[in-house]
């Protein structure tokens, strides 16, 4: 009885091909998947001449197979880096293989990309080497992600170091007649910093409204009918050191007014307002009417102290005016 091995036949089905068909099978085959690759496969001779261009390299480069094959190299190559295939060449002759070099080179509209190479000899059948494949790989998004990386590590370094310098300058700055009060003053100044960075987010870093700033910090005493707080001001936007001193001004003004001034008692009121001089500074003017009578102290307080030590290093300047129906304090900021 004679039996079919059909499971034997699937597993070599190429057993008896012929070498030539075989050989047209694999090289087509190999042809496809170059074709299919989306990375650009070139090839090129030992003078620099592009002998083949994939489908992935029009893409990448612009140019059609047509236009490239025939050309030198150079033709994706800039100016200014010219030098590059020579060196190239010259250790594909001593049958080097060049992996992930990263580079530049330029499409067909003159706009530059960054590509990733790998390039290997090519031989012939008696082993000589008689040219090179290059494999490029587009890595200008990959370029740019990084970049972009980059950049936002150093911003974040940057924003960290002047958080970090604001926090202990308010440290260094408060002071109180035991260590629970001094607790409380150095939350409540902190907290006006993290307030204000809370509006950092919504602009992506950009600043903040003054505006904005001041309902923060005044959110405890606004009423509906804006009798207690009145605000006036165009709009105008800080970067984020000026909106950092105005924030944590404006908190120790309203703690002081809270405690001594116009907001301690019911009839108080407090009017901020701000403009722009003609010196281009941003002027901010804090008035307090209907409390207390201040006058001014002996010897600045730790409040006062904390203002000028917050304006000062952005080239502001301060002007505390004790009047008896409320303390007046105007404050000139560059912007």
């Amino acid at each position: 009885m004679v039996h079919n091995n059909q499971s034997g036949l699937q597993r070599k089905p190429f057993v008896n091909e012929p070498a030539l068909e075989r050989a047209e099978r694999l090289a087509n085959l190999l042809a496809s998947i170059v074709e299919s690759s989306g990375d650009a496969i070139v090839s090129k001779n030992l003078d620099g001449i592009i002998t083949s261009w994939n489908k992935a390299a029009e893409r990448i480069f612009g140019y059609s197979a047509s236009e490239a094959i025939g050309q030198p190299i150079t033709l994706v190559i800039p100016e200014d880096r010219q030098s590059e295939e020579i060196e190239i060449l010259t250790r594909i002759r001593r049958g080097e293989r060049i992996d992930h070099f990263e580079t530049v080179r330029q499409r067909k509209d003159g706009s530059l990309i960054d590509i990733s190479l790998t390039i290997s000899p090519v031989k012939d059948a008696k082993g000589i080497i008689v040219g090179a494949s290059k494999i490029a790989r587009d890595i200008t998004e990959q370029k740019r992600n990084q970049e972009q990386i980059s950049v936002l590590a150093r911003e974040a370094e940057h924003r960290t170091k002047n958080i970090l310098s604001n926090v202990q300058a308010i440290i260094n700055l408060s002071q109180s007649d035991t260590s629970e009060s001094l607790k409380e003053v150095i939350s409540g100044r902190i907290q006006a910093m993290a307030n204000v960075h809370s509006l950092f987010v919504e602009t992506r870093w950009i600043g903040a409204e003054v505006s904005a700033i001041a309902k923060q910090e005044l959110a405890p005493y606004l009423d509906e009918h804006d009798t207690r707080v009145r605000m006036e001001g165009l709009p105008t936007v800080l970067e984020p050191a000026a909106a950092q001193a105005i924030a944590v001004v404006l908190h120790e003004l309203a703690t002081n007014a809270s405690k001594y001034g116009a907001l301690s008692n019911a009839k108080g009121q407090i009017r901020f307002t701000w403009s722009r001089s003609e010196d281009g500074q941003l002027a901010l003017r804090w008035t307090e009417l209907g409390g207390p009578s201040a006058k001014a102290p002996e010897r600045k307080g730790f409040g006062s102290r904390l203002i000028e030590g917050t304006i000062s290093p952005l080239g502001g300047k301060v002007l505390f005016d004790w009047r008896s129906e409320g303390l007046v304090c105007e404050i000139a900021v560059p912007t």
